[in-house]
């Protein structure tokens, strides 16, 4: 079973990330959900975003960076919008990266150096989304299944940035549900 850590997005920890990590746990893996807003939660997008620009992207990345310093360095790398940020980044710059998963977002590579060889990678979000689609993610995310030996885009039909959080508004129950069989099935058999 794998160990994975779990990013939140920018409307914090929610309890719609914590259900998420519980269906991994229950499928076995053990997942960590590090809160890299201090046990804050906002009400919509604009509202953490704002936090966010209060502490600093860099602040954000470092805080990630702490949450796994302790973990071993087998870990798949996971992250829901602002999260792939740090998923992202350590999955490409700390040894020992088993696999990763960004959902609703994609960095350009070239953030964080070049795609370690042998780490597959799956990108979810959907097809219509105003953030993926509108703010470039997803032209990032086809470079990076370009680039890398074994990664995966899959697009959803919808417009909804955070589909699967069933905490919010924007949830996709059938969306959530094909994202996880797709996560499951990555992470069958990973150390």
């Amino acid at each position: 079973m794998a160990e994975v850590v779990l990013f939140h997005h920018a409307q914090g920890l929610t309890p719609g990330v914590v259900a998420f990590a519980d269906e991994l746990r229950r499928a076995g893996h053990t997942v960590h959900t590090p809160d890299l807003f201090d046990g804050r939660t906002f009400d919509t997008l604009e509202q953490g975003m704002a936090h966010v620009e209060s502490i600093g992207f860099g602040e954000v990345l470092a805080r990630g960076t702490r949450a796994v310093q302790d973990l071993p360095k087998q870990l798949v790398y996971a992250g829901f919008s602002l999260g792939v940020v740090p998923a992202q980044c350590l999955a490409q710059t700390r040894a020992g990266a088993v696999a990763a998963v960004l959902m609703y977002s994609c960095v350009p590579t070239s953030e964080f150096g070049s795609w370690p060889a042998g780490v597959p990678v799956q990108i979810h979000g959907m097809d219509d989304d105003p953030i993926f689609v509108g703010e470039g993610d997803i032209d990032a995310a086809r470079a990076l299944v370009t680039e890398a030996e074994d990664a995966q885009l899959f697009l959803y039909p919808g417009d909804q940035h955070y589909f699967a959080d069933s905490s919010l508004p924007s949830y996709d129950p059938d969306a959530t549900a094909l994202l996880l069989q797709r996560v499951l099935e990555l992470l069958a058999g990973r150390p």
